[in-house]
């Protein structure tokens, strides 16, 4: 399915969100918590997008390749490990997101930030879901 041409006002109201989300945040902490979403969800499309942006971008391959197992890499900082967390309880919601998470990603980053980095959790599980549903190709921009 090509939900674009399918629905293009909610592909662009989804892009639009996507593009206001990642104002004010670091560009590579914005392609870690998209490559680590779209692990959790299992979507090829977004993993092939997200990890050749981070390339583009200059992130690191080795931190690129140990995202899945970040809590016992060193290769993150304390903020991007909250973000990551943040991440993984947004994602996952298993029974909400916890206070202890939620304050210490509040600890690195202040609201107008911590709202912007909510919303590129909530963006990229949306293309997430919309590519893994529709069966989007990786390798097909």
């Amino acid at each position: 399915m090509n939900f674009f041409a399918a629905a293009p006002t909610i592909f662009k109201a989804v892009l639009a969100l996507d593009t206001a989300a990642k104002q004010g945040l670091d560009p590579a902490l914005v392609e870690l918590v998209q490559i680590r979403a779209s692990q959790i969800n299992r979507c090829a499309y977004c993993l092939e997008y997200h990890t050749t942006d981070a390339r583009k971008a200059g992130e690191d391959e080795q931190r690129i390749h140990q995202l899945s197992a970040w809590e016992e890499s060193l290769l993150y900082s304390a903020a991007e490990r909250a973000a990551l967390a943040l991440t993984e309880a947004v994602t996952l919601l298993p029974g909400g997101v916890s206070d202890e998470i939620f304050d210490e990603a509040a600890r690195h980053f202040d609201e107008e930030q911590l709202a912007h980095l909510l919303a590129v959790i909530f963006t990229v599980n949306t293309w997430n879901r919309m590519n893994v549903t529709t069966r989007k190709t990786p390798g097909t921009r």
